[in-house]
């Protein structure tokens, strides 16, 4: 965490942007506590309120529709080709895509609020060809909710027991 607060400390909100997409994206950034750190700084007025939770916003949205297009162009070959190293084989993955091609859509949703599934669940949506349209709908509204109710906990929790 120390490195994730030097980082915001030096660039602000351009770093907040961007660690919430490396973290979508699957680097191992705690996306939950940089969003409650981010909401604790916004009680002690460092950052704006309303401008943090659309930089979680966007930087989320970044990182989702980046790691959907990588599932779309490059995660069929790479699934079939060394999923088996990881006991996804063929008929497994066949069974993964026809489950989320039936409940995908609340997948995305709800996959938000479960670190490690949140990571993976883009993914998936581009290699199982997902309508862009109603995934980019459906993933926007859990970044929307995602971020507001983080952010918003930091802020309220920061406000309450801030030692400054």
């Amino acid at each position: 965490m120390p490195w994730i607060i030097e980082m915001i400390t030096q660039y602000g909100y351009l770093a907040v942007f961007l660690l919430m997409a490396l973290g979508i994206i699957g680097i191992p950034v705690p996306d939950e506590l940089l969003m409650l750190f981010v909401g604790y700084l916004c009680s002690l007025m460092v950052l704006n309120f309303s401008v943090s939770v659309l930089v979680c916003f966007m930087g989320s949205i970044t990182g989702t529709l980046i790691s959907y297009t990588i599932g779309r162009r490059v995660g069929q070959p790479v699934v079939e080709k060394f999923g088996k190293w990881v006991g996804l084989t063929p008929r497994r993955f066949a069974s993964v895509k026809r489950w989320f091609l039936k409940f995908g859509y609340w997948t995305v949703f709800i996959a938000y609020f479960i670190p490690g599934l949140r990571h993976v669940c883009s993914y998936i949506s581009g290699i199982s060809a997902m309508s862009f349209r109603k995934y980019l709908l459906i993933t926007t509204a859990g970044a929307l909710i995602w971020s507001i109710l983080f952010v918003s906990i930091g802020y309220f929790v920061g406000a309450r027991f801030s030692f400054v």
